[in-house]
C-alpha cells in the first residue's frame, strides 16, 4: 500500500460524493466494473488522485479548464513528478476528451493497463 497523509482521508470522502460529471461518467460507464480494480479519489502522498490502479501502478487524473493555468499547469507537473517518484505512471485526459471521445479514453486506459501488468512483460 502507498503512504499517504492521514489528514486527507476525510476529504477523499468528501469528494468521492461529490465528483465532477466527468469523473462520474468515467466511474460509473467504465471504471467502475472493470475486471483491474480501480480507486476513485485516492490519497497517496500528499494528494488525492483522482482515481488509482494499485496492480497497474496506474494513476489517472481528469483534469477541468482550472488546470490549464500557468501556475496550475506547474502545480499538475510538480504533482506528477512526485507521483512519479513513487513508481506510479500518471496519465491525464480533459474533460472535454472524456465528452468528446469517452471511448478514446477508455481505450487508453485499458491499453495502459494491459501494457503495466506483470504479466504483460
Amino acid at each position: 500500500m502507498k503512504e499517504y497523509n492521514k489528514n486527507n482521508v476525510a476529504l477523499a470522502r468528501t469528494m468521492r460524493k461529490n465528483m465532477t460529471p466527468w469523473e462520474n461518467k468515467l466511474w460509473y460507464q467504465f471504471l467502475r466494473a472493470y475486471p483491474v480494480r480501480f480507486q476513485r479519489q485516492k490519497p497517496i502522498g500528499e494528494y488525492i488522485v483522482d482515481f488509482y490502479c494499485a496492480k497497474a501502478k496506474l494513476v489517472v487524473e481528469l483534469d477541468g479548464s482550472g488546470h490549464y493555468t500557468p501556475q496550475q499547469n506547474i502545480a499538475d507537473t510538480n504533482r506528477t513528478s512526485e507521483l512519479e517518484k513513487l513508481d506510479l505512471k500518471v496519465i491525464r485526459f480533459c474533460n472535454l476528451d472524456v465528452d468528446n471521445n469517452f471511448y478514446g479514453v477508455c481505450e487508453m486506459i485499458d491499453l495502459t493497463v494491459k501494457k503495466s501488468l506483470p504479466q504483460s512483460r
